[in-house]
């Protein structure tokens, strides 16, 4: 298991907060949770059960069930000690009026975007297929965001948000890793987040484009930004934190 500790203190305007350092790749990563959010990427039925788009496209989805353990004990945590959740869902206007012609046409699957499926229209916010699984739905107070893009800042006003928040650094689970997770993690990058990918709470399809984003990720000193298995972070958390 890492090693983790108090290092020091860091100081955002008037607010002082310790700083937590956990081991990950490609090296220790710091942060304060007071001024940390857990991102659950895309946790959706659509992409999760059968039935909804991910099954559409040809897809094992039962590959992405094995995340929500991972990402239901890391959100208990967070809202038991009052870190901030945020939750995307990628999903689009009843009229499609948000999704690209472009995005429509793409790919072979069996039932495109707005087509009626087993669980309602496919990826319209709203429908059954829409919703976060139930093991990590969202609870009141949480950060719910309906992206119609693969990344969590275009077109939602979630930097804005965060930045109010006094948000500096981000944990992130969901699915999958290596189109709507990776891509929110390299628009954070890009806005001056620090970036940690919890490795057991993402997944994607496709086992090699997992490991590949990972190692992308953490290449070249963490030029996207780091990654570490949920035990690693939840060790820090619960053996360090006052009231843990």
């Amino acid at each position: 298991m890492a090693q983790n500790k108090w290092e020091d203190t860091v100081v955002l305007g008037n607010t002082a907060a310790a700083r937590l350092t956990i081991d990950a790749l490609p090296g220790p990563f710091r942060f304060a949770p007071a001024h940390t959010a857990l991102v659950m990427i895309d946790m959706q039925r659509d992409f999760i059960e059968p039935g909804g788009f991910g099954a559409s496209l040809g897809n094992d989805v039962s590959r992405l069930a094995p995340v929500v353990p991972a990402a239901a004990a890391l959100i208990a945590w967070c809202r038991a000690n009052g870190v901030l959740v945020v939750h995307t869902k990628e999903c689009h206007r009843p009229d499609l009026s948000d999704c690209p012609p472009a995005k429509l046409r793409r790919g072979k699957p069996s039932l495109r975007i707005g087509d009626v499926g087993p669980m309602g229209r496919l990826l319209v916010a709203g429908e059954p297929g829409s919703d976060i699984v139930a093991a990590v739905a969202p609870v009141a107070g949480e950060i719910v965001i309906d992206k119609p893009g693969k990344g969590m800042f275009w077109a939602t006003g979630l930097h804005e948000t965060l930045q109010a928040r006094g948000i500096t650094h981000l944990v992130f689970t969901g699915v999958t890793t290596e189109v709507c997770v990776q891509t929110s993690m390299r628009e954070a990058n890009d806005r001056g987040y620090d970036g940690l990918l919890v490795e057991d709470g993402t997944e994607s399809y496709f086992p090699e484009f997992k490991a590949a984003t990972l190692a992308m990720i953490a290449a070249q000193g963490a030029i996207v930004g780091w990654h570490a298995p949920s035990s690693a972070v939840l060790g820090a958390l619960r053996g360090t934190l006052p009231g843990a």
